[in-house]
């Protein structure tokens, strides 16, 4: 049986205020050819599939479209809902959905039942467990006293698993979207303040593979098949020299494993570039590298800010997301001292401290006579 896992794929997001259905649109189409040319037998989606609880009308479009391209190929697929979704809407359906292959979590009820699936080496269960919080095992606990030891995140998943009906004599795939202690991380990840939502690892040994979603980079965690897939495209420039893959799973007899990664390419990339305004505005520079094609952050080092700059690259780079300075002013974090009163002051004076303050620098003359000559204007007289 071979396997094809996804997780993260944040349908209706957008990056720096872009939109990226696009993006997802096309990169879902490159996953359904991934998945005839591999000729898979079944999809695992690890959780959030869309990035808000209430996605929009054209997120949920998408995904139907995905699913029904997927069950018209026959075959069978595994969804469970992620921190960014609603388990309540994403499980809409499953119940009629379930005769054509497309299963999905329902809301955690207390207990988990394995959808089984069969190969020519026997039976395949896959349990669905949907993004958990310890707030959603503890109100299924009777017990007070049992209850009390289900407090950390890592607690409730050990819990939960603990109570599954896993046979160790047959195969057994789980999916689950939670963050793994030691995953690395990206900057478009959600988490709770102090890592209170990790959990470790070696809570899933019992299963031949474990499909996590949750993080967005691409790794495994503890061994080589507890496994982050990633999500399908960026999200954010931390990421912006990684790579993205799609692992695709061939399941053998029991204890018989294999992984492969298949990499993915976007229709735009994301790329970092930095220079003075003069460099990133060059031909010979903004021709390299697909730049006019990629979704584009600039980080200029000019020590002066360039008027109307971001609109003035977006002429050369169509799709920059975000401009950012590096410079003696951005570098360099100022305390006002505070030593010499406020009223003793000129209003010439107070202006220079706040220039140097913003800029690390002073003001040159030609700027301190415009700024005398408005003071003067603003205070009906020329001041001292």
């Amino acid at each position: 049986m071979k396997l094809i896992h996804l997780a993260d794929l944040h349908l209706g997001k957008q990056v720096n205020g872009f939109s990226m259905m696009e993006d997802q649109r096309y990169i879902l189409e490159e996953i359904i050819r991934m998945i005839r040319q591999e000729e898979a037998d079944a999809v695992m989606i690890a959780g959030d599939v869309y990035d808000k609880p209430v996605p929009p009308a054209e997120a949920v479009s998408l995904f139907d479209e995905f699913l029904e391209t997927l069950a018209k190929m026959g075959k069978e697929v595994f969804v469970i809902s992620g921190n960014h979704d609603s388990a309540e809407r994403l499980a809409f359906g499953s119940g009629l959905m379930n005769r054509s292959g497309i299963h999905i979590s329902p809301v955690y009820s207390g207990e988990i039942q394995p959808v089984t699936v069969s190969d020519e080496y026997g039976e395949v269960n896959f349990w669905l467990l949907p993004f958990l919080k310890p707030v959603h095992v503890r109100r299924f606990i009777e017990d007070e006293k049992e209850k009390e030891t289900v407090k950390t995140y890592d607690q409730a998943l050990q819990y939960v698993l603990s109570h599954l009906p896993v046979d160790p004599q047959i195969r057994n795939i789980l999916l689950t979207h939670q963050f793994i202690t030691g995953a690395k991380t990206s900057d478009s990840e959600d988490f709770s303040v102090g890592g209170i939502d990790h959990v470790e690892a070696e809570h899933f040994r019992p299963f031949d593979y474990t499909a996590l979603g949750h993080i967005h980079r691409p790794q495994k965690a503890g061994s080589e098949t507890i496994r982050y897939c990633g999500s399908p495209l960026k999200y954010s420039f931390s990421e912006a020299d990684r790579e993205k893959s799609v692992p695709v799973i061939e399941l053998g007899k029991k204890g018989d494993i294999s992984l492969q990664l298949e990499s993915l390419s976007p229709l735009h990339d994301m790329r970092e570039i930095r220079g003075t305004y003069e460099q990133v505005t060059e031909k010979s520079f903004y021709e390299q590298k697909d730049l006019q094609s990629s979704y584009v952050r600039v980080t200029l080092t000019d020590e002066e800010d360039v008027p109307d700059a971001l609109g003035k690259l977006r002429l050369v780079y169509p799709l920059l997301m975000r401009l950012d300075y590096d410079n003696t002013r951005t570098r360099i974090q100022n305390e006002v001292s505070g030593e010499e009163a406020a009223e003793v002051k000129t209003p010439e004076d107070l202006l220079e401290d706040f220039y140097r303050l913003q800029n690390n620098h002073d003001m040159n003359e030609r700027q301190k006579h415009i700024a005398k000559q408005c003071i003067g204007k603003v205070f009906g007289g020329e001041t001292e």
